[in-house]
């Protein structure tokens, strides 16, 4: 027997090495994902403060400029994070199934393409309603300066 035919279960150190792995990929990417709308608040307001203490309300466009780009990167970040829970996914089905081999351990890669999940990431409940707050509160703080 070669060791592509050799059949892991789901006690075997490898195979939870690998899904510990798959967990804090996972856990990075949203973590990526946090810090870019944390960076982008930061970012803005601090735009908006030099804005306000300058008198040049005209200026206050610029920040759109950052929100679109992280509003584009938190879209990415979600959408890896997406493909690697797929792919977590379908691991844990062949332990489930017990199928897995020594080909399937310490790929760590998404399933799928992240441009391919990357329209459906842009319309996601976390990413969609906070950027577009966001810009609403660009505006309204336009209005008033």
């Amino acid at each position: 027997m070669d060791n592509k035919e050799l059949r892991y279960d789901s006690n075997s150190e490898a195979v939870q090495a690998h899904l510990e792995i798959m967990q804090q990929v996972i856990q990075r990417m949203a973590s990526n994902s946090e810090s870019s709308k944390a960076w982008c608040i930061t970012l803005v307001s601090a735009i908006l403060v030099i804005v306000v203490d300058k008198g040049k309300p005209n200026y206050v466009w610029i920040t759109i400029i950052p929100t679109v780009l992280f509003f584009i990167l938190d879209s990415y970040y979600l959408s890896l994070e997406k493909g690697f829970r797929d792919s977590y996914n379908s691991f844990v089905s062949k332990i489930h199934a017990k199928k897995i081999e020594i080909t399937d351990l310490f790929v760590v890669k998404p399933l799928g393409s992240p441009i391919k999940n990357f329209p459906k990431a842009t319309l996601s409940f976390s990413i969609l309603p906070f950027y577009i707050t966001l810009l609403l509160m660009i505006y309204i703080a336009k209005s008033i300066i």
